[in-house]
């Protein structure tokens, strides 16, 4: 039973996934959708320009409207404050109040359920090969990126036409070289003829990442994803709460083993990296972990079983 609670979340990934990507006649004609759907955001990384996209990415959405305030030009006293001002105004406070409403309801779950790149990395790491952590102090790395290259460059770095420009989409994301830019520069020999040094280093970071994913769980959800980053805090806070009861754990480490993002679930439960997946629960023996909240009970094992499950870990 626990097998197949877990197959129903990869299960749920790959039908987001399709959805969020139903524009399957784009991939033939090289061309996006631009139905009405595509003003409205998911609350997962999905790149814009993916031929199949029916909707638009909550992080792309957000450094677009910034960059389009014209950006700041820090050497130019004349006008900065107008620039401040215009920035100020245009922050996307509706896409920023939705990721905050989802994030506030279900904390990182999104991440863990829907998101197509995380999907696909967790497809690569059942690749068989040794296994890693990584160094803790990587996962600091994303909330770098969401401070630096989601708000600050599309707000102060201008560009040749003296305005802001998308820094996250343009220098890194990964997904929207995977989704995006390989499939637009395979559709469009005209986009394929003009391709220069910054399609290199994206493809090659895109490399990197798909690598590292057969090795390391989730590595960029867990050390470069804004939309994590973004998230990850608001586990704390959020309606739905994944709780333990550590008086009942019997240290089986069956959580650990499982957790897609490497963490120690009994001490690093319901965390800013925790992407509220479910698994740790669904291979939990003594039933010890509980998703709490609005029209949720608590199910834990008898106090019987609990105890006979501690003998046989002994």
């Amino acid at each position: 039973m626990h097998r197949a609670g877990l197959n129903i979340r990869l299960w749920v990934q790959a039908i987001a996934t399709l959805l969020t990507n139903a524009y399957l006649k784009g991939f033939k004609t090289g061309t996006l959708y631009t139905g009405p759907l595509k003003h409205v955001c998911v609350p997962t990384l999905n790149c814009y320009s993916c031929p199949a996209a029916m909707y638009s990415c909550p992080i792309g959405a957000i450094q677009v409207t910034i960059a389009g305030a014209g950006g700041v030009d820090l050497t130019a006293t004349q006008g900065l404050w107008a620039r401040l001002v215009a920035i100020s105004t245009s922050l996307p406070m509706l896409t920023i109040g939705f990721l905050m409403l989802v994030g506030g309801i279900v904390g990182r779950a999104a991440c863990g359920w829907i998101c197509p790149f995380g999907w696909f990395q967790e497809l690569l790491n059942k690749i068989p090969s040794p296994k890693f952590n990584g160094p803790v102090i990587f996962k600091y790395a994303k909330y770098i990126i969401l401070i630096v290259f989601v708000f600050l460059l599309p707000a102060f770095w201008l560009d040749e036409f003296d305005g802001g420009e998308p820094s996250f989409c343009k220098y890194i994301c990964p997904a929207g070289t995977l989704e995006g830019g390989l499939p637009i520069a395979w559709l469009q020999p005209a986009v394929r003829s003009q391709l220069g040094w910054l399609f290199t280093w994206k493809t090659s970071l895109l490399a990197l990442i798909l690598v590292l994913s057969v090795f390391f769980r989730r590595p960029f959800c867990r050390w470069l994803c804004p939309l994590g980053a973004f998230y990850g805090p608001l586990n704390r806070v959020s309606l739905y709460q994944l709780k333990i009861d550590e008086k009942a754990c019997i240290h089986c480490g069956a959580c650990s083993k499982k957790c897609p993002v490497s963490l120690d679930v009994p001490r690093e439960l319901d965390n800013a990296e925790c992407l509220r997946c479910l698994d740790c629960r669904g291979v939990c023996p003594v039933n010890v972990i509980s998703l709490t909240g609005p029209g949720l009970k608590s199910k834990t094992q008898p106090p019987e079983q609990v105890a006979e499950a501690k003998k046989q870990t002994i």
